[in-house]
């Protein structure tokens, strides 16, 4: 059995680099996890750590420390002695997600609203600066990623690392979950405009408008993944 990956997830561009400047594992990480999520490699690719080291161009023991991350997160199922493979949350999985996610950050942003920093809202609308940009240029995957990562730099800014830490073992299987539903035409579930708004409320520090978007954005992407509201 050929060791390498099926030609399914051999589209990614390979990692470029110089040889006196070797990508980190936070370099690698989102480029591993935004193929997951553009469906390069999805559910049913037979990859290794050999094979996707080839793909991006990085150590094998690179890989796996992404790929250990990534299971932490429950994007990746590691077993022994099995190859590793990305995971498929069923939609009670989604459901109980989305209302952890719900106690938590209604509590966080109402925590940013209070500790908010013009340094901290400077890096969530690059955030979304960019997820639009990704959107507009069709790269979904990546899309899908930034918004997860505008919740977690959101959750830094409220400054309780426990509920932070929290949050970003949920996110993460949200934004697969999120993938996974629209396979690559997220539309509407994974839109900037809401951030936008949140984030001119943090501004405002208007709490209760902050906290009523933060709850409605969770519950219209319940209803996009599950059908229903909660």
């Amino acid at each position: 059995m050929n060791s390498f990956a099926s030609p399914q997830i051999f589209t990614a561009l390979p990692f470029s680099r110089t040889d006196s400047e070797k990508p980190s594992v936070d370099d690698v990480y989102p480029r591993i996890f935004d193929a997951i999520l553009e469906q390069r490699i999805s559910p049913s690719s037979r990859f290794t750590e050999e094979s996707l080291g080839h793909m991006f161009g990085v150590s094998r023991s690179t890989v796996r420390q992404v790929l250990s991350r990534l299971s932490h997160q429950q994007v990746i199922i590691l077993r022994p002695n099995h190859r590793p493979r990305v995971a498929a949350p069923a939609p009670e999985q989604t459901r109980q997600v989305l209302h952890a996610r719900r106690l938590a950050e209604s509590t966080l942003v109402q925590l940013a609203c209070q500790r908010r920093h013009s340094s901290m809202l400077v890096k969530l609308r690059e955030l979304t600066e960019e997820q639009r940009q990704c959107m507009e240029r069709g790269q979904h995957g990546t899309a899908i990623r930034l918004s997860g990562e505008f919740h977690l730099q959101l959750a830094n800014m409220a400054d309780n690392a426990p509920l932070a830490h929290f949050l970003e073992s949920l996110v993460p299987l949200t934004s697969l979950a999120i993938a996974q539903q629209y396979k690559g035409q997220t539309g509407s579930a994974c839109t900037w405009q809401t951030h936008v708004r949140l984030m001119d409320a943090l501004e405002r520090t208007d709490v209760s408008a902050a906290v009523r978007l933060m709850t409605q954005y969770l519950d219209d992407l319940e209803q996009r993944l599950l059908g229903e509201h909660p």
